[in-house]
């Protein structure tokens, strides 16, 4: 029988190649998004569009929309997981096998502004998950939780033993939120859930706000790249493909009866790129210099990121091999692409 699984943020960066490959995999996959204006919406609805859910259709809140290109395979629905009566009913209605929820509100520098968004999103939704789950007997949540629950640790590499009790974003506390939630339904209804602190990732079909395509469009518009803290800072840059490859690896486990239904597990590339490094990256494919900007450090920023991944392997065999002068190639050839550049 087809596992049926729902993808929650399916219209954002990461859950729309997670859709990709679940397709191919042959799932049958409800897609949920919420379309929020965060950031350009005809992004999201081109992602939807590659997954045959067209841009031209108008799409209603809580109605499911099947895909011109997998049919049932792949149903979409326009629905924000903060609603407290839709939830339910998409959760009674759609029996799901396994859920990879992957939606949230994102963004550091905007929890600043916004914060009564992360909450509505990041915690009422999380729980309405965690409540759909419960009620319906999903066999396995996997759920994106952050980097940025480790604040501005100065132990290096991150390693899923660290305390993380310090964050320095309200973001961040949503997602450290998470876990607890997570942990919380583990114990009381055997709920298997495995959380994923996701490091920084880039690639084709990447947010606009992060640093790859930011940095890109100013270089090719002849604008100032605003270079954070001096340009003293490390990310933990990923590639896309390999971290859907372990999202898929964790999907894929069966947690039947597992005797230990709560985990968490750090995903990243496992080393740290420092962030002029990266600049010159794109600089070398764009064969163009950038004007830099040093600016200085912002709050909610932490200096450096970097993922120890052991356990990821150990447990499931993950293994991030996508050199980053081949990632940051691939983004721009899809950036040129996308916008005709």
């Amino acid at each position: 029988m087809t596992e049926k699984i729902l993808v929650t943020g399916a219209a954002g960066f990461i859950g729309y190649h997670t859709c990709e490959v679940l397709l191919r995999m042959e799932y049958q996959v409800i897609g949920l998004d919420n379309l929020d204006p965060y950031y350009d919406v005809n992004l999201k609805r081109s992602r939807l569009d590659l997954l045959g859910i067209s841009k031209s259709i108008f799409l209603e809140n809580n109605k499911l929309y099947k895909s011109s290109l997998h049919g049932a395979n792949f149903q979409f629905i326009k629905a924000d997981i903060s609603d407290r009566k839709a939830m339910p009913k998409l959760f009674e209605k759609g029996q799901f096998n396994k859920v990879c929820h992957l939606a949230a509100q994102a963004g550091v520098r905007y929890s600043l502004e916004n914060p009564e968004v992360y909450v509505d999103s990041n915690v009422v939704g999380f729980l309405n998950i965690l409540e759909g789950c419960r009620h319906t007997h999903v066999e396995h949540l996997v759920y994106a939780s952050s980097s940025s629950v480790y604040g501005d640790s100065n132990e290096v590499p991150f390693s899923e033993e660290d305390r993380v009790d310090h964050p320095v974003s309200l973001y961040a506390a949503t997602k450290k939120s998470n876990e607890l939630m997570a942990h919380t339904y583990s114990h009381l209804y055997k709920l298997p859930t495995t959380g994923l602190r996701f490091f920084t990732v880039y690639g084709p079909w990447g947010r606009p706000d992060m640093a790859m395509f930011l940095f890109t469009e100013a270089i090719l518009k002849s604008e100032p790249v605003n270079v954070f803290n001096e340009g003293q800072l490390e990310r933990d840059f990923t590639y896309i493909d390999d971290i859907v490859a372990g999202v898929m690896k964790v999907i894929e486990s069966d947690h039947k009866g597992s005797a230990v239904p709560y985990s968490l597990y750090n995903i990243g590339n496992g080393q740290p790129i420092k962030l002029l490094d990266f600049i010159e990256a794109i600089e070398g494919v764009l064969d163009k210099k950038a004007l830099k900007n040093m600016m200085p450090m912002q709050p909610g920023d932490v200096t450096a990121t970097w993922a120890n991944v052991q356990k990821l392997k150990q447990d499931y065999g993950y293994a991030p091999n996508t050199p980053i002068d081949v990632g940051v190639k691939n983004f721009i050839d899809w950036y040129r692409d996308y916008y005709k550049q």
